[in-house]
């Protein structure tokens, strides 16, 4: 009896894999632990813990005080918008993982970043480039494909290097040749490894890739752009060991009937995570738009009714963004509520506001609430926007042209204070508007600039009263 249990103690225990997200466990189960997701708990094989014992040191750990930050300094991409996204450009080994749908842009974008990059490099290096080389791999395209894609939108340059490659053993040969100061991989879930079992793109696949290329960025002290593919629900592909790994991790956004797209960090090492990048996605490629509030502004010469001004931050950047409401009469029972770049259930809800607390009578119309340039407002500061446009459309009354409008709105009626409402005046400022009402806050909305008049407002009803003289 005694062997039989020293038999089975020292057998070790089956492992199980989330297919998902990576999480293990020694036992199955039907829920993953990690992102809650069912029937994706795998057996890998045996679990056996290993310990490392400890070995010679070969560089003996410094003072923080003497080391040398100067190793990590910025390098400006030349791309102005994601330097701003990153905090001022490159870090030196830093590991980038830039997410995006397909068809948004990524490609585009960090194929222009390698050739100015490679550019500044070789710029006095001559022909060859031989100082700085910069390598894109590439795993989805052939080299002749991304060739025909670099002269479409002026990419073509000495110092950058093409190399069309899915296995990972060969994209490394090509890092241990070149030498490159950056390395681009298009992207991490097309490469594969010979040493893991598994598709390309799979868990244990992504993992040694990213785990590879991050070990020989920072060994090389390289820095790296990933691109990474998102799952339909809109998450980054692979295991969330990969978001963990690199030091930032950016959200490449945009509407497909859109020219606009936008770059946030989710995660960065080394700067902000509330900065927003905005480009112009055209058939020449991608450039920075370093002023976009005037892409969500219509333009015309008479005021129009059921239309606002509002301005959102998105980060820490202010856009100026119109709201635009029609009401139609139904004699439907159930009224329709269409919304679009806007919270619908939201937008439901100030339709009610208005309704019990302004004496605004919707019950009987359709209405229609939508943005202008395909924009998405989720923030709540853009509430008391909707409410006047509707109660403008309501009452067939235009507002100022050169009035904006911003704060929150409850379900009492109140409107309550919004964050940087003296930034949004500003903003507002300085694209020629010369009103503006707010949310009433404790401390003021600032310093206001001078010609421009603000009125503070505490009440949905107030605001109404004020711009609009009836609205029932």
């Amino acid at each position: 009896m005694a062997s039989k249990t020293s038999t089975r103690s020292s057998r070790p225990a089956a492992g199980y894999r989330c297919a998902e997200c990576g999480w293990t466990t020694v036992k199955w189960v039907g829920r993953c632990g990690e992102c809650q997701s069912w029937g994706t708990v795998e057996e890998v094989g045996a679990a056996v813990a290993r310990t490392t014992a400890a070995v010679t040191v070969r560089e003996p750990a410094r003072l923080i005080a003497d080391v040398d930050a100067t190793d990590a300094a910025f390098l400006p991409t030349g791309v102005s918008e994601l330097d701003r996204v990153l905090g001022g450009g490159l870090v030196p080994g830093a590991v980038i993982l830039l997410a995006g749908e397909p068809g948004v842009g990524k490609s585009t974008l960090l194929l222009d970043v390698a050739a100015k990059v490679a550019g500044a490099g070789t710029a006095g290096a001559g022909a060859s480039g031989a100082s700085s080389p910069v390598l894109y791999v590439t795993g989805e395209e052939s080299a002749a494909q991304v060739k025909l894609r670099a002269e479409r939108i002026g990419a073509v340059c000495p110092g950058l290097y093409l190399s069309a490659e899915t296995d990972l053993g060969q994209a490394l040969g090509q890092v241990e040749k070149l030498e490159p100061r950056l390395l681009v991989v298009d992207s991490v879930q097309t490469l594969s490894s010979t040493e893991v079992e598994g598709s390309a793109g799979g868990v244990s696949q992504v993992r040694e890739v990213a785990a590879s290329l991050i070990a020989a960025a920072k060994r090389r002290n390289m820095t790296t752009l990933l691109v990474g593919h998102v799952t339909k629900e809109g998450s980054i592909a692979g295991p969330r060991l990969l978001e963990h790994l690199v030091d930032v991790v950016c959200q490449f956004e945009g509407e497909r009937h859109s020219r606009l797209r936008l770059i946030r960090a989710v995660k960065n090492r080394y700067g902000p995570t509330d900065e927003v990048g905005c480009f112009d996605l055209g058939e020449e490629g991608i450039a920075s738009v370093t002023d976009p509030s005037g892409l969500f502004v219509s333009r015309t010469k008479e005021p129009v009714s059921g239309t606002c001004i509002t301005v959102t931050l998105e980060g820490r950047r202010p856009l100026l963004a119109e709201v635009q409401s029609l009401l139609a009469e139904t004699s439907n029972a159930q009224p329709r509520r269409a919304t679009s770049g806007l919270d619908s259930s939201r937008v439901a809800m100030l339709l009610a506001v208005l309704q019990q607390r302004a004496g605004c009578v919707l019950h009987k119309d359709d209405s229609y609430v939508a943005t202008v340039g395909g924009v998405k407002l989720s923030e709540p500061a853009t509430d008391l926007a909707v409410a006047l446009a509707v109660a403008s459309a309501k009452t067939r009354q235009a507002l100022p042209q050169r009035l904006i409008a911003f704060g929150e709105v409850g379900l009492a009626g109140e409107v309550r204070p919004v964050p940087g409402i003296n930034r949004r005046i500003q903003e507002a400022h300085r694209l020629g508007f010369t009103h503006a009402v707010v949310p009433a806050s404790p401390t003021g909305p600032g310093e206001i600039p001078p010609g421009f008049s603000v009125r503070e407002v505490s009440h949905v009803a107030e605001a109404l009263g004020l711009l609009i003289s009836s609205v029932g």
